[in-house]
């Protein structure tokens, strides 16, 4: 009986986010993007999340003219498929919106070749193509076993190690980004002005200001307080409530 509960409550969750889903479309298309904001907000109370849905409430907000938001939920659909290229595309015009111009500083050297060689795909992805290679490597070890002939042997022997090191160099790339997005904290400034200080209190020398819709990234925690660093390199202490994690 309970089990039957448990599979009507999963079902009328379905349904419910499917249909607050579809809602949001029908008002977004007829212009009510506050509404369908509110209607895409309730299928995200009810536990459900995917890129397409945080996509068309990120361009609620945009249309609403609220750079945080739509940042914010632009950054919560790259969180689940860093390469849609819709997304991409839509938080480049949000990013104008925003009051504050950080530069971006490139990494130089072996640390640039490694996360631009990694990033290609996202930690998953990695994994899949690990899996993909060690079935490769499987049914080369085997035509290596049962073939009888030499030079067929050394072709699957040669391919044996090919292979090999592409399927560690595969699992070193899986690990690595998943190490990169365990620590990675993005977060999006949400206060109207927020100050960035020296030192984590309120009496410390304020170092620079931030705006609504600003990418930051949390370092470290401390009370009410984060450490922050921007694209450029700055650091400081920010109050943990004037910016929101995009991995929460």
């Amino acid at each position: 009986m309970k089990n039957i509960f448990y599979i009507l409550l999963l079902i009328s969750q379905v349904f419910y986010a499917q249909t607050g889903f579809e809602k949001g479309n029908i008002l977004y298309q007829n212009g009510k993007y506050a509404e369908a904001a509110k209607a895409y907000e309730s299928v995200l109370e009810a536990n459900k999340e995917s890129v397409e849905l945080y996509f068309n409430l990120g361009n609620c907000y945009y249309k609403l003219h609220q750079t945080a938001p739509a940042i914010y939920n632009y950054e919560k659909a790259l969180v689940l498929d860093p390469a849609d290229k819709d997304v991409l595309n839509n938080i480049k015009f949000a990013q104008k919106q925003t009051i504050d111009e950080i530069k971006v500083v490139p990494k130089v050297g072996f640390a640039k070749m490694l996360r631009d060689f990694t990033g290609i795909y996202p930690f998953d992805t990695w994994a899949w193509i690990t899996i993909g290679f060690a079935f490769l490597f499987l049914s080369f070890f085997m035509g290596y076993y049962f073939y009888q002939t030499v030079a067929v042997k050394r072709i699957f022997f040669v391919g044996m190690f090919v292979i090999l090191l592409l399927l560690v160099m595969s699992i070193s790339a899986a690990f690595f980004e998943k190490s990169h997005f365990d620590n990675e904290r993005p977060a999006i400034v949400f206060a109207e002005s927020a100050d960035v200080r020296s030192e984590p209190q309120n009496a410390s020398a304020t170092t620079f200001v931030l705006h609504p819709g600003t990418k930051v990234y949390v370092e470290e925690t401390l009370g009410y307080w984060k450490k922050i660093q921007l694209t450029d390199g700055t650091e400081g202490w920010i109050d943990s409530r004037s910016i929101k994690e995009v991995k929460d």
